[in-house]
């Protein structure tokens, strides 16, 4: 091997050395994703007209509702969903065509979703879309929520496959409840461990109502600038080791 193959080698993580960055990941980034979603959700509902930007089986129920019962429908509602499909795609191409995998993919990943994020302070601030929760502006920034937030979605079933949801609480949910019932006086546990899965689910539950919770406040004292704490966050997570 030449010395110049030898000099890039050594710029090469080792097998182990990526395995146990990665496994850092899996324990540290799911729960800052939450907060993360629990912003991004809160601050849309409350400044785009009652959108869920990240849970998108919200969409999909009050649509069907109004569509039985009859109601003003926000188009950036229906079109969520589309988006939500595209963006996903979106993301499996750049992950497809980087040819990156890992821990490196979950960075690229990250920086797309911040960018994402970003760009959606930038033109909130400018557009000021709260203004009009059903015009265009706020369309807009709906389109770019969704997206950050199909970005996040799927940078955890490409990067950290075995990490449960950090956007929809009814799995996490339901793993604590089980879970702290397995841990009952003279109960045979029916989940193998379960301690681990506790607290695993309590601190994405946290970390999801805490994200609301402030972004509840930011929107009441900031408001448009409500965007800059879940940027902030996105910005935490591309630096996380």
């Amino acid at each position: 091997m030449s010395t110049t193959d030898s000099g890039a080698a050594n710029f090469l993580p080792h097998p182990s050395e990526a395995a146990s960055a990665l496994s850092q990941m899996e324990k540290r980034l799911p729960t800052l994703l939450s907060v993360i979603a629990g912003m991004v959700d809160l601050i849309g509902y409350l400044t785009l007209g009652n959108i869920f930007t990240a849970h998108i089986t919200g969409n999909l129920v009050v649509i069907a509702a109004l569509v039985v019962r009859g109601g003003r429908m926000n188009l950036a509602q229906v079109l969520a969903i589309p988006v939500f499909i595209f963006a996903v795609a979106a993301i499996w191409l750049v992950a497809r065509a980087s040819g990156k995998r890992g821990l490196r993919l979950g960075r690229l990943l990250l920086l797309i979703q911040f960018l994402l994020l970003a760009g959606l302070l930038i033109f909130s601030v400018l557009t000021k879309p709260d203004g009009n929760p059903h015009g265009l502006m706020a369309g807009i920034a709906v389109m770019i929520a969704v997206s950050a937030m199909a970005c996040q979605f799927a940078l955890l079933r490409l990067t950290l496959p075995v990490a449960p949801s950090t956007a929809v609480m009814t799995g996490n949910l339901t793993n604590s409840v089980l879970a702290m019932l397995d841990r009952l006086p003279r109960t045979q546990p029916l989940m193998a461990g379960d301690t681990e899965r506790l607290r695993g689910s309590l601190s994405l539950l946290v970390g999801f109502l805490g994200g609301c919770v402030v972004a509840a406040a930011a929107v009441s004292w900031l408001g448009e600038w409500a965007w800059s704490f879940p940027v902030a966050l996105a910005g935490v997570a591309v630096t996380l080791r």
